[in-house]
């Protein structure tokens, strides 16, 4: 489990992990070795209301930074999500089909949403927020 920064906000306690970085919308990057995992926080999945579906692109799609890659559906609304990073997805939580609550669940885990091939993560994670500016 990675380090948390915490808050709370009336009755919710909401968590930024530290180990990844942000785009303002609350999609999270985190390389993983040659691969680069994508998700969405904590406080966006609590924000948005329980997940009843997530579909994600089709590995092998290139993806632009800001270009929309997953769509999820929650009892709230339906969001288009928009890529942290640009590059090509290589792997798809294929979990989701089944159990999109995963997302719910473990946002930071079990429930990420793709794997990406990026050519420069080093030049990719500079227009993402860090975990403290995200935590703002």
């Amino acid at each position: 489990m990675p380090d948390l920064l915490t808050f709370t906000q009336d009755k919710f306690t909401f968590t930024v992990a530290t180990d990844r970085y942000y785009n303002a919308a609350g999609v999270w990057a985190r390389a993983d070795g040659e691969r680069v995992t994508v998700g969405v926080s904590d406080f966006f999945q609590q924000h948005n209301g329980d997940v009843a579906f997530a579909e994600v692109v089709e590995a092998g799609t290139a993806v632009l930074a800001d270009e929309e890659f997953a769509k999820i559906e929650t009892i709230k609304l339906d969001i288009d999500l928009a890529s942290p990073i640009s590059g090509t997805i290589v792997a798809v939580n294929e979990a989701l089909e089944m159990t999109a609550e995963l997302i719910n669940h473990d946002p930071y885990g079990a429930g990420w949403l793709a794997q990406f091939a990026v050519s420069d993560w080093a030049v990719a994670k500079n227009s993402l927020l860090t975990p403290e500016q995200y935590f703002e």
